[in-house]
């Protein structure tokens, strides 16, 4: 008597770490997991390059034709190394006097150790103008200040919520360790309000866009020959830069409508999903930091580099502050001071601008955890 052939069986046991897997977010959306050690590693990495280059008497621009002092170095390097051990404490349990004593470390050292982010913008305009490279330690200090600012921000944001029991990543009230998948608001255009504020912000551009537009075109404006700056143009500007002014177009002013791009990216729908023109993109959704992160950096830049620019003018206009003697291109020094004041309105205005349309940007798309998205909506459910 023939026995039946066997047959393989078709169910399988699931794999447990499969599951995990797929409940587990990819490991750069669990950044309040790794942010305090990368924050940690970052501080002990950037103190040695500061003490290295104090000990061998490199020089690292710092304003102008100022260079930063051995003293100075050191001072950064220690600040560093207290961002390490601040950025490591936020993870552990700590008693009341020492959670205020972190975060008024943390308050202290973001502006202190980010202040060397202002010259971002600058670095950007000359790599992508081709101009030239006036200093390299200059730019590696900057790539290496520009990443401990961003950690340092990610560290207090999470530090912050955690102290007032949200999760750490999303921000909203849940159960959970927040190391799931998140959930995506629907795209949407910022607050009637917020548009008009950023609108009128970006207004500032147009004075100092119109005076230099005026001036690459061989026209004279408060006081410059458009001659002259054309001549000084030329003479400062290489490769790309003096290209684009043979045609007509100010590199800065071209950086400018850069920035008005972005803002109106952060304002509108089309910022949160690509819209039909970028064709291989399209439909997509929009990585939510692609545009965050210049945002804030160049805003930040921006806004405080135009804010003191606009308060300088302002003490001139009082007669707080003489008026600047002439230099340059510039014949008079009220040309010049007026030039002082065009900037501010121009820098500062695209900076509050950028980070008037980054903030609505990040509310309008902060994920949610999906754990805790369904953990809200259960009440609900339960009390219909």
């Amino acid at each position: 008597m023939a026995l039946p052939a066997r047959t393989a069986r078709t169910d399988t046991v699931p794999d447990p770490r499969a599951s995990a897997r797929a409940r587990t977010a990819p490991w750069w959306r669990r950044w309040p997991a790794w942010a305090p050690r990368a924050t940690a590693a970052w501080g002990v990495a950037y103190a040695t390059a500061q003490t290295l280059w104090a000990a061998t008497g490199t020089v690292v621009p710092l304003a102008g034709d100022r260079h930063t002092p051995a003293a100075l170095q050191l001072l950064l390097a220690a600040l560093a190394l207290l961002a390490a051990a601040v950025g490591l404490a936020t993870t552990r349990p700590l008693t009341r006097r020492a959670r205020r004593a972190v975060g008024g470390a943390l308050v202290v050292l973001i502006p202190a150790l980010g202040w060397g982010v202002i010259g971002l913008p600058l670095y950007v305009v000359v790599l992508l103008s081709g101009s030239g490279l006036e200093s390299a330690t200059g730019l590696a200090n900057l790539l290496l200040l520009t990443p401990g600012t961003a950690l340092l921000g990610m560290v207090a944001v999470a530090y912050r919520r955690r102290r007032r029991g949200l999760c750490p990543r999303c921000g909203h009230p849940h159960p959970g360790d927040g190391e799931g998948p998140l959930s995506h608001p629907d795209a949407s255009t910022a607050p009637r309000r917020t548009r008009r504020a950023a609108y009128v912000l970006l207004c500032g551009l147009l004075p100092w866009s119109v005076v230099k537009t005026v001036w690459l075109f061989g026209g004279d404006a408060i006081g410059v020959s458009g001659e002259a700056w054309q001549r000084e143009m030329e003479a400062d500007a290489t490769g790309g830069a003096r290209a684009l002014a043979s045609v007509g177009v100010d590199v800065t002013v071209l950086a400018a409508l850069l920035g008005v791009f972005l803002t109106l990216g952060l304002t509108h729908r089309w910022g949160q999903v690509f819209p039909r023109w970028t064709l291989p993109l399209a439909g997509r959704r929009v990585p939510r930091l692609l545009p965050l992160i210049p945002a804030v950096l160049t805003g930040f830049a921006l806004a405080l580099y135009g804010t003191l620019l606009t308060c300088g003018a302002l003490l001139m206009a009082a007669g707080v502050l003489s008026k600047p003697e002439p230099e340059g291109v510039f014949t008079t020094g009220s040309g010049l001071a007026w030039m002082v004041a065009f900037g501010g309105l121009a820098f500062g205005g695209l900076g509050w601008g950028l980070l008037v349309a980054a903030r609505s940007y990040a509310g309008r798309t902060r994920p949610r955890c999906v754990l805790g998205a369904a953990a809200v909506k259960q009440p609900s459910t339960q009390a219909s």
